[in-house]
């Protein structure tokens, strides 16, 4: 009974004393229950980062079809093409240095040749360009002060003369833009626009007041329209009755002539 006792106690054994091998049971439960562990400790670890998308503002800047910029003897192109480009630049949401890298991009012939001299001029430990700067010099190089000068003058000089109204209006929108401290408010521009009307528009216009630039133009087309309607009219009447005059004088011409 003793010797039965203590074969028991020494669990499976070998003939050399040695433990038994694992069952395919018992190594089938310790590895489900590794696994269990492992998946514990994965539902634990807080979830991965989202992959980081890089935009291509380059890309987003150039599906605006960005134009190039050689040279301008207008003034108001070369402060048009800028205008273009940073509201292309905002949209693709560059900074300053991609602004000023993807402009001068567009910068070709004359204008190109320029912006090389301009950077070969800054010192070698001078910062970026900033975009104001590259702004600021674009202007001062491009835009003229002369030109714009002559274009000041014409602009408060400007008469509506055998234009339409609606022509003189186009035309007056256009050279206001080289005269902006003269049109600030939209009170200067009415009192401007109705300085260049004929005296007869003028003198019709002249008693109401107006909420825009554009609700006195309105108004301004209906009086000349029917001003024309009118003169048309009574070139009608005075072409037909100049007819019947002339009828009415080679009848007696005629009425003579026989006796």
């Amino acid at each position: 009974m003793a010797a039965r006792g203590r074969g028991r106690g020494r669990g499976r054994g070998n003939g050399n004393g040695g433990n038994a091998p694992i069952t395919m049971e018992e190594l089938m439960q310790t590895q489900n229950e590794m696994m269990h562990v492992f998946m514990q400790h994965l539902q634990q670890q807080p979830p991965p980062p989202p992959p980081v998308h890089v935009r291509d503002k380059r890309g987003e800047f150039m599906k605006g079809r960005p134009s190039v910029f050689t040279h301008s003897a207008d003034p108001i192109e070369a402060d048009d093409w800028l205008r273009v480009v940073e509201r292309q630049l905002n949209i693709a949401q560059c900074n300053d240095m991609k602004k000023v890298l993807y402009a001068s991009g567009q910068l070709q012939g004359a204008a190109q040749t320029w912006w090389e001299s301009y950077q070969a001029a800054r010192p070698n430990n001078a910062p970026p360009v900033t975009w104001l700067e590259f702004g600021r010099d674009f202007r001062a190089q491009h835009i003229n002060e002369g030109m714009m000068e002559l274009k000041q003058e014409e602009f408060r000089l400007l008469r509506m003369g055998s234009m339409t109204v609606a022509e003189y209006h186009d035309t007056f929108e256009q050279l206001a833009r080289y005269a902006p401290n003269d049109v600030r408010e939209d009170a200067d521009k009415q009192r401007l626009f109705m300085k260049g009307l004929y005296y007869e528009l003028r003198l019709q216009l002249a008693g109401n007041t107006y909420p825009t630039l554009q609700a006195l133009v309105n108004r301004a087309i209906v009086l000349d329209n029917i001003r024309k309607s009118q003169d048309k009219k009574r070139r009608m009447l005075a072409q037909g009755s100049g007819s019947n005059n002339r009828q009415r004088f080679s009848s007696n011409q005629g009425y003579q002539q026989r006796f």
